[in-house]
């Protein structure tokens, strides 16, 4: 089913939005969710929240691109039960990996916070397109999606040593970058 559908159903309050939601992003929505989350079952939490979530908002929004719109839902859900449970016990998962490497960039106890500042985003928007296409997909696919270095080699059939390496050098522009905004 076409996303404009999906949106008509969100829109005319028909249940079967949810299900199709379901079927169509699903499996994306809980690949965003498992990789930030160490545990599968808040994972699955995270992608059912997503849809309802989706069909609370619906009324109000109309999404361009769906698939975005649904992941930075399920971005925004398991970061904060991220946090929750970072509260009682440090999590597995690539999200603590994903922020020490960020940290070289963005203080460590302000990262999230930071990542969220308008400003903060504008001028890292800026820097991903001043990138080259394959060097921004790359830097998206570990800090965005928090995918693993050995996921995002198989993904673009490249050795995890040069994905490192490229994620290393992004960085460091990325530090240089901020630095002439004025942000770090």
């Amino acid at each position: 089913m076409e996303d404009c559908a999906i949106i008509d159903l969100y829109w005319a309050r028909n249940p079967e939005a949810i299900a199709q939601t379901s079927e169509k992003y699903g499996n994306y929505c809980r690949t965003v969710a498992r990789n930030i989350l160490p545990d599968r079952r808040d994972a699955d939490e995270c992608v059912n929240d997503t849809w309802l979530n989706a069909w609370n908002a619906m009324p109000e929004d109309r999404p361009s691109l769906l698939a975005q719109y649904l992941g930075k839902i399920t971005r925004n859900l398991a970061l904060s039960r991220w946090r929750n449970s970072r509260a009682e016990k440090r999590g597995g998962g690539e999200l603590p990996l994903v922020l020490d490497e960020l940290s070289e960039c963005v203080s460590t106890s302000d990262t999230l916070q930071a990542l969220e500042a308008a400003e903060l985003e504008e001028a890292v928007n800026c820097f991903l397109h001043s990138l080259p296409e394959r060097e921004c997909n790359l830097f998206l696919r570990r800090y965005w999606f928090a995918e693993s270095a050995v996921e995002i080699a198989k993904r673009y059939e490249m050795r995890e040593n040069t994905v490192r390496t490229i994620l290393f050098r992004s960085r460091k522009k990325l530090l240089c970058f901020l630095e002439k905004e004025g942000l770090v």
